[in-house]
């Protein structure tokens, strides 16, 4: 049951009102939409190219004995820019502020692609903030590598461009979820089987999605910031989840992930893309709580890895 592809009968979410979690927090003279609910341990979690309803099939499931705390960063979803350019740096910084503002000392942090490399910032740039961390998966690794190859293959321009076109289209019409071709086009690159994934989530998630105002600004944002020789500066313990299947982020990339966080572990889930938490919910749910429910221990003094030598991709 855990590892089936998609929710499994009728999500918890869909019985929500979101607007009785909703908060509107002032950080940086700027507005920020978040979704507040439950009691107990922190858990923020941190969207990627998308807006917070990235965790519709998560957010009930920890909320039952956590504080779930899901933001839509500022440019992304409802909330409007940031007066600073963006910056991973500066997502980070407006998170601290966020906690800081909520009354959250520390927090157990979930991040999904753009969202996991802002929470690894988060975890070296405000360490005592991070409690634990999950990168589910991260992107970031390869940023530079991954926008010159794609510029150099005509088939990967036109594939962005015909996602882009048809995700701008789907914000305004339901046609693109609905007609299962253009569900398929429009899914491809972000998850294994878009087919299997429940219109009513899918639509949720575009249109949750906005403008995408910020999508360009956000890109080059982290293809400016090489975050690779600052992650074993993270000390808090780890989990990797990464997709057999992720098109955007090559699986290879979670080994190196493990290799450069001191106190970290991978999962692959086969047959999966890029948003794990989305396509195998039972299964993510679950993992992620047995990570949460692990006793966090002192960190241990820096390890010393013997030299690696990679080639150049």
């Amino acid at each position: 049951m855990h590892d089936l592809y998609g929710p499994a009968g009728r999500s918890e979410w869909m019985d929500v009102d979101w607007s009785e979690h909703q908060r509107w927090v002032c950080i940086e003279e700027r507005w920020v939409n978040v979704i507040d609910v439950g009691s107990g341990p922190p858990v923020l979690l941190i969207h990627g190219l998308a807006c917070w309803q990235s965790w519709l099939e998560n957010i009930c499931f920890f909320a039952r004995d956590h504080r779930v705390i899901a933001i839509d960063l500022p440019g992304f979803g409802a909330s409007p820019l940031p007066l600073e350019p963006i910056s991973i740096t500066g997502y980070a910084r407006i998170l601290n502020a966020l906690c800081e503002e909520l009354g959250v000392e520390r927090a157990a942090v979930i991040g999904n692609s753009m969202g996991g490399f802002i929470g690894a910032e988060l975890a070296i740039r405000f360490p005592g903030r991070v409690e634990r961390l999950c990168l589910a998966p991260a992107i970031g690794l390869n940023m530079e590598w991954v926008r010159a190859e794609r510029k150099k293959n005509i088939s990967s321009i036109i594939e962005n461009i015909l996602f882009f076109v048809l995700l701008w289209f789907a914000v305004r019409s339901d046609i693109p979820v609905l007609r299962p071709g253009l569900r398929k086009r429009l899914l491809a690159l972000i998850v294994a089987h878009p087919e299997r994934l429940p219109g009513a989530l899918i639509l949720a998630v575009v249109r949750g999605s906005g403008r995408l105002i910020a999508v360009p600004a956000a890109l080059e944002a982290m293809t400016r910031y090489p975050i690779r020789d600052r992650l074993g500066e993270i000390a808090c313990p780890t989990l990797i989840i990464w997709g057999a299947d992720d098109r955007l982020v090559p699986v290879q990339d979670a080994d190196e992930f493990e290799w450069l966080i001191p106190e970290s572990r991978k999962l692959i889930y086969q047959d999966t893309g890029h948003m794990p938490m989305l396509e195998r919910p039972g299964r993510f749910n679950a993992d992620v709580r047995a990570f949460l429910e692990e006793p966090v221990l002192p960190p241990p003094a820096v390890r010393a890895r013997p030299m690696r030598v990679t080639g150049q991709r």
